[in-house]
């Protein structure tokens, strides 16, 4: 029998988070709506890259932390689906819990909730009939556990303690005249979004040097917008998420510097006065240079 919440709770919001396309996305939703009320699903993207998790992960962690506290987070990026890989929840200091595969997906955003716990979660306790496969824990596991905990089911009573893989973000590296790093996202325009601080660049700057894998150093702008930027022109400013983003107005950045995810990219500006000496920083939680 499944287990249930003790009393009237408060149905908690579920966010999903995916490459499966959005065929599938809607078979996870199906099951969700068949036990919590319409309004309570949000979805966050299903056209990831397909198995690309550390991209998964940053965007999981950029965009998973904007949400209120108590959130249920869903995330599928799952190349080891129908393997020996555990079936994970990760209950975090904010009251959140996320769910998926414990292959590393999860773990930046939940070292940035705070004072993670993980379980494996057990399909005896869900209810419902048999699985109907093994090649979609999506909608036979992970949404049939999301919808009993956005109910008030404890983490707990779905399965025992597990300690979860972790998987932290490459680091960017500080240095006196600028900054170095790597591509970590490519969004649905090409843009190529980086783990380098938005606020390492003197917001008075009007240009920066950029070297992206092996091409030489070249000048570009250092913009507020790509209408500033220009049609067609390459140049660097800040990205929603909190990072340097490398775009070509109206045009793919992606295909203009022939670059992607786990791209090299160096970033050279003049040094602010009273600048320090080179430092390695932890931009935000979770960075540090670990690949999946």
């Amino acid at each position: 029998m499944a287990a249930r919440s003790s009393g009237p709770t408060r149905v908690r919001l579920v966010t999903l988070t995916s490459d499966v396309g959005w065929a599938y996305a809607a078979q996870m939703k199906a099951v969700l709506l068949r036990s919590i009320p319409p309004g309570h699903v949000i979805d966050v993207t299903h056209d990831l890259p397909a198995h690309a998790v550390t991209e998964a992960a940053f965007v999981l962690r950029s965009i998973g932390e904007q949400f209120p506290a108590g959130t249920i987070h869903v995330a599928v990026v799952d190349p080891g689906v129908g393997s020996a890989r555990v079936p994970l929840m990760v209950q975090c200091a904010d009251g959140s819990v996320l769910v998926g595969p414990d292959n590393g997906i999860l773990a930046p955003l939940a070292h940035a909730l705070g004072r993670p716990r993980g379980f494996r979660i057990d399909p005896s306790r869900l209810g419902g009939g048999p699985r109907e496969g093994t090649t979609f824990d999506g909608r036979d596991l992970f949404a049939p556990t999301a919808a009993l905990l956005a109910r008030g089911v404890r983490p707990a009573r779905l399965g025992g303690p597990h300690a979860f893989r972790d998987l932290r973000l490459p680091i960017p590296i500080r240095l006196r005249d600028g900054a170095r790093g790597e591509v970590l996202h490519r969004d649905t325009f090409g843009n190529l979004i980086t783990n380098l601080p938005t606020g390492w660049v003197d917001p008075t700057s009007k240009s920066v040097g950029v070297a992206i894998g092996r091409d030489r150093r070249r000048t570009v702008p250092w913009t507020r917008s790509y209408e500033e930027l220009g049609r067609g022109n390459l140049g660097a400013l800040g990205s929603s998420f909190g990072t340097v983003e490398l775009a070509v107005a109206e045009g793919r950045a992606d295909r203009r510097c022939h670059a992607g995810p786990g791209t090299p990219v160096r970033l050279t500006w003049t040094p602010r006065s009273g600048a320090h000496a080179p430092e390695r920083v932890n931009s935000g939680p979770n960075l540090r240079s670990s690949r999946r």
